[in-house]
């Protein structure tokens, strides 16, 4: 989609339209009108009294432009068949009209075409004249020839009104020149598909007016779509105008918006409009384009204003009106309120490789012996047309060594012509988004749009909208998976933004990514601070010296630094001193490094510290952390924050994670502002002093794997905003009932607390909890408080080997959808488990005491899952069949069960049946309704019920299925 349309047909006319007419009869009313019709609709026409060369023969000239002619209106009036000129036109036009690409269509102005065939009334009177003339009977047959066309009665069509049937053929006209002359460039690729999608979505034949968005990044080909649909559909609309570089225009000129109200309705009226101002322009367009259906496109739009001064409301246009919109910035869009935003889809692999060919060998495929490199360079280009259209144009007649010359030089020097487009879309963004850009560029492509929001907030910038501007403006993109991505080029010339003022000194890029370049210059600094000191024969971290002054520059470093020396990376970043984001990942070094002192620190401007196992015991004493606002040092050798104990607020901090660390105790005060604490996997944590009072913000506690805690701040329930608690795998052995003041807490995760054998009594107070994990621990009884829990969504209680029954009210869980039971000592379900009626899966493999399902199981709407292997279940209430959404059903190890309902077969979204070591001997009929039911048992067992193997798979028992 990189270049222009071509809307001539293989064979060109010189003119659109010949018009044929005795001038005395209508010249000056019909004709007039019918030929200023065929103007202002842009169709090219020939009129006698208009195009006749003064000083030439007229035979001559009329014939050649009949020829030169591709459709022929004829307009027989009361006196054509007396003029012998007409009566030749009319000859050589019915010659041409059988031959192919012409047509000829009769108007009958104030004769009938009976008239015309037979030359009788006033047709006949005219003739006469003729009658022994030697060109009499060729007239006749041409007479004859042209009244048997198809064509227009003028008293027999809309009453004899002369505008409506003007109209009629003027739409009539313009349908049969577009069919016959209008096709897409060859040189685009994959236009066709994508301008049916757009004309599909303007839905032309409603009547109503329409604004439509195409929106992409620049070089995608949004110009040459819009033009391509603009071609397509432009004849019938009664005005049209496309208004190119929008946004170029606006930006340059302080007349811009005025001078493109003029262009607009210029084009529309035919006609030079006027316009004094702005303001001017947009009362003239609300007060003249309602008046005509038009199509009117604006191309590169990056404001509202602009819409506003242009396509300000639907109002202005007549009811069957289509404007269309490009933009790079999908906010302008949404602002306005347009009916239907699309994107556009950039090329596949294959129409890459087509346009590329197109444009380097003028063929649909590369050359032989340039295949390889040919998939190169597309792959290069990441689909965008323009960048395949320069690469191929630029290659177009070099040999190979040339070829390969161009491509390594890509690797280090961008495609300026693209880098220039591209780079538009970034020139015009805030400040602050600027740097957001930056950073995604460079650090964060690929990654999930919450962690970058973490670290982005971190760093001081409001994150959310900032992203959601950048993906407005097609500068990235968020998937379906909520990752952050970007294209390949828009990565590449943000890189080179960074790069470009000083290309070769790293040390003074803002963002430094590249491990070379970093181990370059982490090396460098460290060597020179260490030559510095002992020059002054002192190791304090105070000192100023001359080294490497331009690592003032970087803001973000981005480093994995395997078997890389960490005393280095420490050393290195002592002159860094703007430096707010640094993630270090280090790994594989040899040397032990738990309690080698170290003079260098952290920059203190830092706000986001993630040092992945990070090798010391202690942050350096210097280090002052007023700024930081996420610390993560997950695997880290941290016993304590600071050595001795040191009381050191970190007043800015919300994020801390010292997961997998070798803490041993941690003092909350330290972090009064905290969000979320993750202290997950500290083996080594034996306390959590008290201050959790101090943790007004406070929403996720992770406490998860720490084997020596046994108890919890006292004051934890004054951490009123909690949110999510993960106690899991602790040795906490009770819970104190103050905790079911924590009103906002989602999560609870218990699981694998071996020593709690007791959960609060008022447990039910937790209004908002939609999470319980209670997994592995040796609770007895669940507390009937449980059952005012109702935003709960998710109980696990598998493996609690003491729980023999659950509390009557169960069926208050309203929202209850996940329940696991395995391997409990329960023995029969409450009646009220069949009012859950969100209840997705229930889980009950292995409760060896439960022999027996509630009658009205049917009335669990939603379950899609049913586990009862290995229980002792006799039968399987007729209810059952109730459950129309049921997708898999467990029945392995049920050695009690003897028969199924027969009605089995109405559960038609039944997908998986698991029916090993079971005593039955024969499946009911109905089973043989669900097509595609995968039953899965035994050889010997699906052979005794009727089955042949077919098939063999060993997903789960290592056994047979079949497929119904």
């Amino acid at each position: 989609m990189a270049a222009s349309l071509s809307s001539s047909s293989q064979e060109s006319f010189k003119y659109d339209v010949f018009l044929s007419f005795r001038g005395p009869d209508t010249s000056k009313n019909f004709i007039a009108h019918l030929y200023q019709a065929l103007q202002d609709k842009g169709i090219y026409t020939y009129k006698d009294d208009e195009r006749i060369t003064k000083g030439k023969r007229i035979n001559d000239e009329l014939l050649g432009s009949i020829e030169d002619s591709q459709f022929y209106i004829v307009v027989f009036s009361k006196n054509y068949a007396s003029s012998s000129w007409c009566l030749d036109e009319l000859v050589k036009i019915m010659e041409c009209h059988k031959t192919p690409k012409h047509a000829a269509y009769p108007v009958f102005y104030d004769v009938e075409p009976t008239e015309v065939r037979k030359q009788t009334g006033v047709v006949g009177e005219a003739f006469t004249k003729h009658e022994n003339d030697e060109d009499a009977g060729k007239w006749r047959n041409a007479l004859k020839e042209a009244a048997d066309l198809a064509g227009w009665e003028l008293k027999n069509t809309a009453d004899g009104n002369e505008a409506t049937i003007i109209k009629k053929i003027i739409k009539y006209i313009s349908l049969e020149l577009h069919k016959v002359n209008f096709n897409f460039d060859k040189k685009l690729v994959g236009i066709e598909t994508r301008v049916n999608d757009i004309v599909s979505s303007l839905q032309i034949g409603s009547n109503d007016v329409r604004m439509i968005g195409i929106k992409g990044m620049g070089g995608a080909g949004k110009t040459t779509l819009a033009k391509a649909v603009f071609d397509s559909i432009s004849f019938q609309f009664e005005g049209k105008s496309f208004v190119e570089n929008v946004r170029e225009v606006t930006n340059t000129s302080s007349s811009g918006l005025k001078s493109l109200q003029k262009q607009i309705l210029s084009d529309v009226l035919n006609e030079d409009v006027r316009v004094s101002g702005v303001v001017d322009g947009q009362n003239i367009m609300k007060r003249r384009m309602c008046g005509r259906k038009v199509l009117i496109a604006l191309d590169d739009v990056d404001d509202i204003e602009q819409l506003e001064a242009l396509a300000g409301e639907l109002d202005w246009f007549k009811r069957g009106s289509r404007i269309i919109v490009t933009t790079r910035d999908e906010q302008v869009l949404i602002a306005h309120r347009l009916n239907l935003i699309c994107d556009v889809n950039l090329l596949s692999n294959e129409e890459a490789i087509c346009l590329f060919s197109r444009n380097a060998f003028g063929s649909e495929g590369p050359s032989q012996g340039y295949e390889e490199l040919s998939k190169l360079f597309v792959y290069y280009a990441s689909g965008l047309p323009l960048t395949i259209k320069v690469l191929g144009s630029l290659l177009f007649g070099k040999d190979k060594p040339e070829w390969e010359d161009a491509l390594q030089r890509l690797k280090t020097i961008p495609l300026a012509k693209t880098q220039k487009i591209l780079e538009l879309s970034y020139t015009v963004l805030e400040d602050d988004h600027k740097e957001i850009f930056l950073d995604v560029a460079c650090i964060m492509k690929g990654w999930e749009k919450d962690r970058a929001i973490k670290v982005l907030e971190s760093c001081g910038f409001h994150a959310k909208i900032g992203l959601k501007v950048l993906h407005q403006k097609s500068l990235i993109t968020i998937d379906e998976k909520e990752r952050v991505g970007m294209h390949d080029h828009i990565e590449e010339m943000g890189r080179n933004i960074v790069r470009r003022s000083h290309p070769d000194t790293p040390h003074k890029h803002s963002r430094l990514w590249k491990k070379d370049e970093i181990e370059h210059i982490l090396t460098n600094e460290s060597v020179r601070i260490e030559f510095f000191s002992k020059l002054h024969k002192s190791i304090t971290y105070n000192f100023h010296g001359d080294s490497l002054q331009g690592t003032e520059e970087t803001r973000c470093l981005w480093f994995y630094g395997e078997k890389f020396d960490p005393c280095v990376v420490i050393k290195g970043l002592r002159n860094m001193k703007a430096l707010r984001c640094l993630y270090v990942f280090m790994r594989n070094y040899t040397t032990s490094l738990e309690l080698i002192p170290f003079s260098s620190s952290f920059p203190d401007a830092l706000r986001y510290l993630r040092f992945e196992c990070y090798p010391f015991r202690y942050l350096p004493k210097s280090f002052q952390a007023k700024n930081l606002v996420t610390l993560q040092m997950h695997g880290s050798k941290v016993v304590q924050l600071w050595e001795g104990g040191e009381h050191k607020v970190f007043d800015k901090l919300r994020f801390l994670d010292l997961s997998g660390s070798k803490l041993r105790t941690l003092d909350l005060r330290l972090a009064p502002n905290l969000e979320t604490l993750n202290l997950g996997e500290c083996c080594d944590l034996v306390e959590i002093q008290d201050g959790m009072w101090t943790l007004k913000h406070l929403r996720y506690l992770n406490l998860n794997g720490c084997k020596l805690l046994q108890n919890l701040p006292e004051d934890l329930c004054r951490s009123r905003c909690l949110e999510k608690l993960d106690l899991s795998y602790t040795k906490i052995k009770h819970l104190s009932n103050s905790i079911c003041i924590l009103k906002h807490l989602k999560y609870l995760n218990l699981k694998l607390c071996q020593m709690l054998d007791k959960l609060p009594e008022d447990l039910g107070h937790l209004e908002s909890l939609e999470e319980l994990y209670l997994s592995y621990t040796n609770i007895k009884h669940l507390p009937d408080s449980i059952c005012k829990l109702k935003h709960l969504n998710y109980l696990r209680l598998d493996y609690c080997l003491m729980i023999e029954k659950l509390p009557e009210d169960l069926g208050h869980l309203e929202c209850l959808r996940y329940l696991y039971l395995s391997y409990t000592k329960i023995s029969h379900l409450p009646g009220s488990i069949c009012k859950l009626k969100d209840l997705m899966s229930l889980i009950l493999e292995k409760c060896l005491l439960l022999k027996k399902l509630p009658e009205d199981l049917g009335a669990l709407e939603c379950l899609t899952y049913l586990n009862l292997s290995s229980t002792e279940i006799k039968h399987l209430p007729d209810s059952i069949c109730k459950l129309k959404h049921l997708n898999s059903l467990d029945l392995y190890g049920c050695k009690l069960l003897e028969k199924l309902p027969e009605d089995l077969g109405r559960l038609k979204c039944l997908k998986k049946l698991f029916m090993g070591d079971a005593k039955i001997r024969h499946l009911p009929e109905s089973i043989h309704l669900l097509k595609g039911l995968l039953i899965y048992g035994s050889r010997e067992f699906l052979e005794l019920v009727g089955f042949t193997i077919t098939q063999i798979k060993t997903p789960r028992f290592e056994e047979s299925y079949v497929e119904v």
